[in-house]
């Protein structure tokens, strides 16, 4: 893990923001007068999809996609002029948060910059083209980290740009070798200690599909060694499952691929969180969706807005930062076209989820229970086939610590604080055995009332969460 993630960013949310389509413009200034409202939500963190130059030749749709980059030093000129660009940085740093952007490092546009003048940096095929490696990404081309001058490059590129944003989302990280990043997690430090490293992991399928055909491919275990922060798609597919009704796996591009019907059930995805406290080290930090710009939106997976609420309430509950795509707050159903102009949908007639995601991420950061939140054990199961019931134990002597197990303090004493969170993922009313004693209990978020008598919590279908 890298030693030096703070455990803050388990209390944190990240709002990401695809410039083109955030609006019917599609740029910078669009993107900075909304700024206000995006902290509003309890936004910490804003991440940028890629603000750089998109290639011409072997164009997907009318205007191509962001992760097709023909430039990583310059800004896309369909969003604004680097004037704009930072002058929506030091909005959102006004406002009291700070911004990453994506790093698109495993490959370019087939015209872009690099290839034009250091051919010898990209991977070609047996006949002597640029070309890459993996699925129908036939708009790019796959860059060659065997060549040390393409990593002085990135790294200095790293640099520059750390010198304005305050980390960055690492596009398929786990398809760049580990020591580059090790190294360029150690450079950029030195122009902005303290960036934030995110990393865009992937589904242990595709890991073991790439290593079956002789490609490097990253574990997250292997990514914690340099970034802060990686996707939570190690379960990801049990979540849809338990959705769905069907059986969901990802083909060697990352795509959903439904098999035959049959409800895998909110038990064995309880299971799959418990088992990443297991398995990671005691700082890790994951980017915990319900939705982002390459998988469905919340709302086509869960129609229901009750259901959506309880599920949007647990996104915020579970250990790691929280993600926020745009207009998921406003339950938008259509997801984004990566290759073609199509607006988030700002006016959807469905319930605005805004001031909910307010309080949801206002608790994270409430004294005496940010800190369980930070460094607590955290626990998942499943209560039948509709609701979820989350806990966090932490002794009572690290309440206000704040610091990490593995600074080996010595064995804990004192009582447990626990806090305990109770989530209807299908918007149910049935009453739930609880591991509470008989009494009355108060709601964190609604300050409502909720009895436990004879072990059996009285619910009304809504998310709830008490300390205890």
């Amino acid at each position: 893990m890298a030693t030096d993630t703070g455990l803050s960013l388990r209390n944190q949310v990240m709002y990401c923001v695809f410039v083109r389509q955030y609006s019917k413009e599609g740029t910078f200034r669009k993107v900075t007068e909304d700024i206000p409202r995006i902290r509003s939500l309890g936004t910490d963190i804003v991440w940028l999809m890629p603000i750089h130059p998109i290639g011409i030749e072997g164009r997907k749709g009318s205007l191509g996609s962001p992760y097709a980059i023909s430039d990583y030093r310059a800004v896309n000129p369909e969003y604004g002029t680097m004037e704009d660009f930072r002058e929506l940085v030091d909005a959102i740093h006004a406002h009291g948060m700070k911004c990453i952007i994506d790093v698109v490092y495993k490959h370019t546009s087939p015209d872009s910059v690099l290839l034009k003048t250091h051919p010898e940096w990209f991977y070609h095929r047996a006949d002597g083209t640029p070309g890459n490696r993996i699925g129908d990404w036939t708009d790019i081309v796959d860059l060659d980290y065997s060549k040390k001058g393409l990593w002085e490059y990135q790294i200095e590129t790293l640099r520059n740009w750390a010198r304005i944003v305050d980390g960055f989302r690492c596009d398929v990280a786990s398809l760049v070798p580990l020591a580059f990043w090790l190294e360029a997690r150690k450079k950029v430090a030195e122009v902005r200690p303290g960036a934030i490293w995110l990393a865009e992991s992937v589904e242990p399928s595709f890991v073991c599909e790439c290593r079956a055909g002789g490609i490097s491919c990253l574990s997250d275990s292997e990514l914690y060694n340099a970034f802060d922060i990686t996707y939570d798609y190690d379960i990801y597919w049990d979540f849809v499952d338990c959705l769905s009704g069907a059986t969901v796996s990802a083909d060697a591009t990352g795509a959903a691929v439904y098999g035959a019907a049959g409800r895998v059930g909110l038990s064995r995805y309880a299971q799959q969180i418990d088992r990443q406290e297991g398995i990671y080290p005691d700082n890790y930090v994951k980017l915990r969706l319900l939705e982002n710009h390459d998988r469905m939106r919340a709302k086509q997976l869960i129609p229901e807005t009750s259901a959506l609420r309880n599920w949007t309430a647990f996104l915020f509950f579970q250990k790691g930062l929280t993600l926020i795509y745009n207009g998921q707050e406003m339950q938008d159903r259509i997801h984004p076209s990566l290759f073609d102009k199509d607006p988030v949908d700002w006016h959807t007639g469905e319930e605005d989820l805004s001031a909910f995601m307010s309080t949801l991420a206002a608790l994270r950061k409430t004294p005496g229970i940010a800190e369980i939140f930070r460094s607590g054990s955290y626990h998942v199961e499943a209560a039948g086939e509709d609701a979820l019931l989350a806990e966090y134990s932490l002794y009572s002597d690290r309440l206000h610590s704040g610091k990490a197990a593995e600074q080996d303090q010595g064995a804990s004493t004192g009582n447990i604080v626990r806090l305990l969170g109770v989530f209807h993922t299908n918007a149910a009313k049935a009453p739930m055995k609880v591991s509470l004693a008989d009494g009355i209990y108060t709601d964190l978020l609604t300050q409502r009332p909720y009895r436990v008598e004879s072990g059996v919590l009285q619910t009304f279908g809504a998310p709830a969460v008490f300390r205890v």
